[in-house]
């Protein structure tokens, strides 16, 4: 689960790190109200910052410094209800409906600080970079020596020699070393304390006196641990969120939306992985990443069908089921329910092996249902990809 910036900030704050002041506005109006604190008749300055979640919102003019009550009506008028398109949104874009108003900082430098469980380790890493301000996926392509790296024994947690250690690498200069070990130290209790699954501070900035302010902040949460954490999980934003990922959800459907045309409904990520692999050997594109897990029912499979035909980018759909645990027949009476309800309008490729697989069969071949079904994955792929085209 992912939060806003200005959530993110709240949250850090609470652990003792350095954040801005801000306020937040849906309105215009609530806009100039908010940035009264920062400007005044004798000058000041602050930041117009669209609250979506997505990087990138400066270079798609989400993000726009201000001087007077003026600008910041404007500033707010020319991004409030715009669709922002970042390199994280994708091409359909997010609608900014909220607005950080941020007092303005006195920025000497620019850092990266980030946070992120790293699996080779089974450990947290801590990355740092004197590039702040840029993407991290550009400077490991284009300047990989430019990052540095800790990793954090659970057993002792964040130890102060690793922080002087980045501090050094970093090039801070004396009187901020110890301002950043006690920063990643706080920044590090509240990852652990959170559950968080990525912390990202992009810029983390020196201050002209040497102060580190976390000018930015993205959290990342882990899911499954989010039952220990009620009030993050009240910051969940759904307008934010696939609305077809949402609906997954409540009927514990592993769901991921992808940018083809081919939907696809499996069981098992192993299989759902090769099914996507295949599909895209043949030429197709899948839409989808839908896992209905080992032991779904009826009424799981009828809405994982539902979420599938509700894409409009789908042209085809393809079921690929390996019954173990998980019966073909109460898969094929799901499709059968779900296609009858939503009146199935593109082409539909069945495969169905294991347990109960004939009366599954059945099932469809008495459905009334113009269903192209195959015996093996192979030709079931090639006849989803065919179809859809």
């Amino acid at each position: 689960m992912n939060i806003h910036e200005y959530q993110a900030k709240e949250l850090l704050g609470r652990f003792g790190v350095p954040v801005p002041k801000g306020n937040i506005a849906f309105t215009p109006a609530e806009a100039v109200e908010a940035s009264k604190e920062f400007l005044s008749e004798d000058g000041g300055v602050c930041v117009v910052k669209a609250q979506i979640h997505a990087g990138g919102r400066g270079k798609a003019g989400g993000v726009k410094l201000v001087r007077s009550t003026d600008e910041v009506l404007e500033a707010a008028k020319s991004i409030l209800g715009t669709t922002l398109v970042t390199h994280q949104t994708g091409p359909e874009g997010k609608e900014v409906r909220k607005l950080l108003i941020e007092e303005g900082c006195d920025i000497k430098r620019e850092l990266y600080l980030g946070l992120v469980v790293d699996r080779a380790s089974e450990r947290v890493a801590v990355m740092a970079s004197p590039e702040g301000g840029m993407e991290i996926e550009v400077v490991a392509a284009k300047t990989p020596e430019k990052i540095f790296k800790e990793i954090i024994d659970p057993a002792t947690g964040l130890i102060p020699f690793q922080g002087r250690k980045l501090a050094f690498a970093l090039g801070l200069e004396k009187p901020s070393i110890n301002k950043f070990v006690k920063l990643l130290t706080n920044l590090y209790t509240a990852f652990t304390a959170s559950d968080c699954a990525m912390v990202e501070i992009n810029p983390l900035v020196v201050t002209g006196d040497g102060d580190l302010i976390a000018l930015d902040a993205k959290l990342g949460f882990d899911d499954s641990a989010l039952f220990r954490h009620k009030d993050i999980e009240a910051l969940r934003d759904l307008d934010e969120e696939d609305p077809c990922e949402t609906e997954a959800a409540r009927y514990d459907l592993n769901y991921v939306s992808l940018d083809g045309h081919i939907g696809c409904m499996v069981n098992g990520a192993g299989l759902a992985m090769a099914t996507m692999d295949i599909i895209k050997l043949y030429g197709g594109n899948p839409a989808n990443f839908l896992d209905v897990g080992g032991g779904a029912q009826q009424e799981q499979v009828t809405a994982a069908f539902k979420i599938l035909v509700s894409d409009p980018r789908v042209k085809g759909l393809f079921v690929n089921i390996f019954g173990g645990i998980m019966r073909c027949d109460i898969i094929a009476e799901g499709i059968v329910a779900a296609a009858k309800e939503v009146g199935l309008t593109v082409p539909l490729v069945v495969r169905l092996q294991g347990t109960n697989v004939d009366e599954g069969k059945a099932i469809l071949a008495d459905s009334g249902i113009d269903i192209i079904t195959a015996d093996k994955m192979d030709d079931a792929a090639r006849l989803a990809v065919e179809a859809a085209q």
